[in-house]
């Protein structure tokens, strides 16, 4: 018995390491998402660019659906509640999130995005219905909220109200990223209930088929409507677009997206999520990193500190002991 023991024991402790591992190597992925999505836009339109992102991310996910596709019995109440986190967390969120970006410059965006770990465990507080006692903040717990919300006013602050110039960040690009966030952490909490009942892999990949599909049809109905309702439409933008552009879509795509998710999704059913939120801090560090050292972006004392604070409070929320019984997030998506 006492042999069985250890051997489950160190079991365990391989699959927790994998499992952190994986929240790691998500973590990076989605640290470089707005890099990547910066070099696409400079060639092409947020509606075109977020497409092909997700025209990619449908091939990444093609495998998952092909060996799950026997498995997938959803009843009419769950059909429609992933229609609604399709429609929430492809083409919404990541159109406000674009936009934003297109608005504003790699290193905010990133930045923004480092307060979700503290917005994930308020969402848990106020919408975790019969798990209220466990996830119930505290007065920690809502300093730290607080500090990570001044830190973004900070950021938004640091931004020009000004229409955008190529590399100047402006307080609209700031707020449509923290819109952006609060459609992701509407798009968990419908997800959860789902998550219940089938696996991550399995909601993750059909929700990014069924969000892609609502997706081609904003983007690319206009211009299949064009020849009845004759207005002018910009076809779909391809063979001008760079080999550098391609490239950058197809990470995005398969790495950033389809990749990253199926990561933290497995990754979040072997560790706790309190724990393995710290490596959502990864993306807006990684960001910001790349903004500044590879796109020459500038980040003003406003922003610094705002980053500074958000960093700050994420870690010190994530990190921190969790009492007996807390239950993990549901799993999610993000950039």
């Amino acid at each position: 018995m006492k042999e069985n023991a250890i051997i489950a024991e160190a079991a365990n402790r391989r699959l927790r390491f994998l499992g952190y591992s994986a929240c790691f190597v998500a973590g990076c992925l989605w640290g470089t998402g707005f890099y990547f999505g910066r070099l696409a836009l400079n060639e092409m339109s947020v509606e075109y660019m977020v497409l092909y992102r997700f025209l990619f991310a449908c091939l990444g996910m093609l495998p998952v659906a092909l060996l799950h596709r026997r498995r997938v019995r959803l009843t009419g109440e769950e059909a429609r509640l992933l229609l609604l986190c399709a429609a929430v967390g492809v083409p919404l969120q990541f159109l406000l999130q674009f936009h934003g970006l297109a608005r504003t410059t790699v290193s905010h965006a990133s930045l923004m995005v480092g307060s979700m770990p503290v917005l994930l465990a308020a969402a848990a507080a106020l919408f975790s219905g019969d798990h209220a006692k466990e996830e119930r903040l505290d007065r920690f717990s809502w300093l730290a909220l607080c500090v990570s919300t001044v830190g973004a006013v900070l950021i938004a602050l640091g931004g020009s109200q000004a229409p955008a110039e190529h590399g100047q960040p402006t307080l609209i690009g700031d707020l449509l990223i923290v819109a952006s966030l609060f459609t992701s952490l509407a798009w968990i909490l419908f997800s959860k209930k789902l998550m219940q009942t089938h696996s991550p892999s399995v909601v993750t990949a059909y929700t990014i088929f069924s969000g892609t599909i609502m997706l081609a049809v904003w983007v690319l109905g206009p211009w299949l409507l064009s020849p009845f309702t004759h207005a002018r439409v910009t076809p779909p933008p391809f063979a001008h677009i760079s080999l550098t552009a391609w490239i950058a879509l197809a990470i995005s795509g398969v790495f950033c997206t389809a990749t990253a998710s199926l990561l933290w999704n497995w990754g979040i059913n072997h560790v706790p999520a309190s724990r393995a939120g710290v490596f959502l801090n990864i993306e807006p560090v990684l960001g910001a990193w790349l903004g500044v050292q590879l796109l020459g972006e500038h980040l003003g004392p406003y922003a610094w500190a705002g980053g500074a604070l958000i960093l700050i409070a994420a870690v010190a929320l994530t990190t921190r002991s969790q009492p007996p019984g807390s239950v993990a997030e549901p799993p999610i998506i993000l950039e």
